[in-house]
């Protein structure tokens, strides 16, 4: 019996890097994702592959159902697996107790360098055809806030809070009525967002930054215009620029662009929202950014 789960992707908008000190974020679900399907099989083991947004396979491996040691142990992407599998287990004992063998799929309908989530996703996945908690299994395997399996879960935009280490978030409704002017562009190049974390550790973080990130997130339920909104993402990019030590990303690639582009996630990749019209997407195709998304497109919205 074929089982399928689905995970949403993800863009954090708010609280970059200062979400995993307890700073309220707002976290976009996106319409793109990836889903798991699971096929018993007369095969021993596990025949996992995985398919991209064009349904090529970019990843294919053989796993032992006991200990789920793979055929290519030295694989990076192997090795991810193996050791969320084994925490999956950790935490259900009974999990993958019946049945000789499974064939896995994964599909991903967005680029993997658009950096939305495969792994968090595959995580949400995975923690729901072993029925465990997925924040449970993110912390045993790959670490973070956790704000990435909230997303996962949710068809609207979310505020993230770690409070104690423990994950709360609430769906909400955003009051926009000008997300025609916000795009989605990205940098041509993937972050590493365990990289991002590593560096933002070594900065000492005050409560009050921490507390003007949250109130930005909380002001943006609350934002009726577009000018109103550009005001509150540039003070967040300032805010953040203090905090990492690092120019903004405006600053770096941008500096003669009239309008506001707010970082997303680890700075310095993947993508950046950016405010204007139609036409002045011309300006990043100009200097080679030609992946531009406008927000409709990708954000899970509800008015």
């Amino acid at each position: 019996m074929l089982k399928t789960f689905h995970s949403n992707g993800k863009l954090l908008l708010t609280a970059e890097y200062a979400v995993l000190d307890g700073a309220l974020a707002l976290a976009l679900p996106t319409k793109y994702g990836q889903t798991l399907e699971i096929d018993a099989s007369e095969n021993e083991g596990i025949h996992w592959k995985s398919f991209d947004e064009k349904e090529a396979v970019w990843f294919e491996d053989f796993f032992e159902l006991k200990t789920f040691g793979s055929k290519n142990p030295k694989n990076d992407i192997s090795k991810t697996i193996s050791k969320i599998l084994q925490q999956a287990k950790k935490l259900n004992p009974e999990f993958l107790n019946h049945g000789l063998g499974f064939n896995i799929k994964t599909h991903l309908d967005f680029p993997r360098n658009w950096g939305l989530g495969t792994s968090s996703t595959l995580i949400n996945n995975i923690a729901q055809w072993a029925n465990v908690d997925a924040f449970e299994l993110l912390k045993a395997s790959f670490g973070g806030s956790g704000y990435d399996i909230a997303a996962a879960k949710s068809d609207s935009p979310i505020l993230y809070k770690l409070k104690n280490g423990n994950p709360e978030f609430r769906k909400v409704h955003l009051l926009w009525d000008f997300t025609e002017s916000l795009f989605f562009v990205h940098l041509n190049r993937k972050q590493d967002s365990k990289e991002g974390i590593a560096k933002y550790r070594k900065t000492a973080v005050n409560e009050k930054s921490l507390q003007r990130i949250s109130d930005i997130s909380n002001k943006l339920l609350m934002c009726y215009s577009l000018s109103d909104f550009e005001k509150l993402m540039d003070a967040h990019e300032e805010i953040i620029s203090e905090i990492i030590n690092l120019p903004t990303i405006k600053k770096q690639l941008f500096s003669d662009y009239p309008k506001t582009i707010k970082s997303l996630g680890a700075w310095g990749g993947d993508f950046v929202l950016v405010t204007g019209d139609a036409s002045d997407m011309d300006y990043f195709r100009r200097k080679r950014f030609e992946t531009i998304v406008p927000f409709g497109e990708i954000i899970k919205f509800i008015s």
